[in-house]
């Protein structure tokens, strides 16, 4: 791994457990073993490194998250393996995110103080929700869906559920919780599939 890539794995760590405005360029800098050089080198500023984890947060997501989506026809089973895959590869990510959720994190830490990269971190959450809608409007469209369900009212509800499901186990680190949460989301699904 080159010096670039272990400072934002480094930072990816320290971020999720400790927050961005709590972790110290110089805890990041000791934790890699590099110097002052070695870090503003391949990052400007602090705020550059905040964009490149990031980046590197997102792409974990979407390993963890979008794995085996392409093999399933049906829209509904594919918004059933993403809560699944959120349940069971990103969240037990305690290797890379060990402070939980770094999405909801950083919203949480950021919004007051540093509104630009909460703003940065939300639109993520926003595509999130709109390929649930998409999905969603794709089964509907395929006549997975029952004719009352509201797609946008679903996608909220999926959407709100995660979010929630992840701030509690980022709080308590639960996992029956963690099931309770994530089996009611795929009940809802069954019920309002046809």
């Amino acid at each position: 791994m080159i010096l670039k890539e272990k400072i934002v794995a480094e930072a990816l760590r320290q971020f999720s457990a400790k927050g961005f405005l709590s972790t110290s360029t110089s805890d990041l800098i000791r934790a890699v073993g590099t110097s002052k050089g070695g870090l503003y080198n391949h990052f400007r500023s602090k705020e550059q490194l905040f964009h490149a984890t990031l980046q590197q947060a997102r792409k974990i997501w979407r390993q963890r998250n979008l794995t085996g989506l392409d093999s399933l026809p049906k829209p509904l089973d594919k918004i059933k393996k993403i809560l699944e895959n959120y349940r069971d590869y990103y969240l037990a990510d305690n290797e890379n995110f060990p402070g939980g959720c770094i999405f909801v994190n950083f919203t949480v830490e950021l919004s007051d103080q540093k509104p630009h990269l909460a703003e940065a971190v939300n639109v993520g959450f926003y595509r999130f929700k709109d390929m649930l809608k998409r999905l969603l409007g794709e089964a509907e469209a395929d006549g997975g869906l029952k004719q009352e369900v509201d797609t946008g009212k679903a996608a909220e509800i999926i959407f709100s559920g995660l979010l929630g499901a992840c701030v509690m186990y980022t709080a308590d680190k639960n996992r029956e919780n963690l099931d309770l949460t994530i089996n009611a989301l795929l009940a809802y699904l069954e019920q309002i599939g046809t």
